[in-house]
């Protein structure tokens, strides 16, 4: 299970990036439980009925502006409404001076305060990706991962059934590993699914047999990458003979990560099979499927038309009474 996110993990993270000092003191252990970040405009002119006040809370110009704009005892009015909440962090833009008093009731409430030299709508947009990355949704799947001619493909299967070796294979003829055995997913935004290795055992190998290798010193450093988006999985099985295969393409199957659908190819393995040439193929078809052709589909329509034609035919010949 992944360790919370505290506002001092969170600071120390993003200190050169967001170019961040921490002002005063406090709870800096508090943990961050949101991705989003706000602005507390409404809540500091005293509409508190929403107040989502476990988002981190930006003040840029606007909401300075208008603390100063207030009396002194308004002003404490309303940052005691406002640091009543169990704020996690405050951050305030453009390197601004407090106004008297909001130091002080924030370190009474335990609040963190910290200072960026940026301006809001540059703060916004370097830590709104860094938030995204962490409350990413993520799975965990064994599995291998490759880059095949920009395609992420991602071969599922049984212990032993040769996931590995195939992806090896890939390797050598020039395509990129991403991870092997263990492959750490993550969606981003509503449809995207990103999936690297763990830091531990990137890029190391598994081949049983032989043991493990260290891809990058066998094959060199561009036979690998860091993530790459999963866009196909390709289950491998045993071969059975019994079972139903799915020969022409026409019936898609689908297969569901973290809400996302992604297209499912289950590849039999007999002897004799090459597995890394059908992978290839299997990239290539689903280039040519997101650009529109669908072979599975126009061969269906050709003998759909064919059989049409000759139906037609036939219907000629009966009626012609010549």
């Amino acid at each position: 299970m992944t360790a919370p996110l505290t506002v001092g993990a969170l600071v120390e993270r993003l200190r050169d990036q967001l170019q961040l000092e921490q002002i005063g003191d406090g709870e800096l252990a508090r943990e961050v439980r949101s991705q989003e970040v706000s602005s507390p405009g409404l809540a500091l002119a005293g509409y508190v009925e929403r107040f989502p006040a476990h988002r981190l809370q930006v003040l840029g110009e606007t909401e300075i502006s208008y603390l100063l704009s207030l009396g002194a005892d308004e002003r404490a009015r309303v940052l005691r409404l406002f640091f009543g909440f169990h704020i996690p962090c405050v951050f305030i833009t453009k390197a601004q001076e407090l106004p008297h008093g909001l130091a002080e009731l924030a370190r009474d409430a335990g609040v963190p305060l910290v200072r960026s030299r940026l301006k809001t709508n540059e703060f916004y947009r370097r830590i709104k990706p860094v938030l995204e990355e962490v409350f990413a949704p993520t799975t965990n799947i064994h599995g291998s991962l490759a880059d095949v001619y920009g395609v992420g493909l991602l071969f599922t299967g049984a212990s032993g059934i040769g996931k590995s070796e195939c992806v090896m294979d890939l390797v050598e003829r020039g395509h990129r590993l991403v991870a092997d055995d263990l492959v750490i997913v993550k969606r981003r935004g509503n449809d995207v699914l990103i999936g690297k290795g763990h830091e531990l055992q990137r890029h190391f190998m598994e081949i049983r047999g032989i043991g493990l290798l260290d891809i990058p010193a066998v094959f060199g450093i561009r036979a690998v990458r860091q993530q790459k988006r999963i866009e196909v999985v390709v289950q491998l099985e045993e071969w059975n003979h019994e079972k139903v295969v799915d020969r022409t393409g026409l019936d898609l199957e689908l297969i569901n990560i973290l809400d996302v659908e992604l297209h499912k190819v289950r590849v039999p393995l007999n002897p004799g099979k090459n597995i890394t040439v059908i992978a290839e193929v299997i990239a290539m078809n689903h280039l040519l499927r997101y650009s529109g052709h669908n072979a599975a589909e126009r061969f269906n329509q050709r003998l759909v038309g064919h059989m049409r034609a000759a139906a037609d035919v036939k219907q000629y010949l009966a009626e012609d009474d010549e």
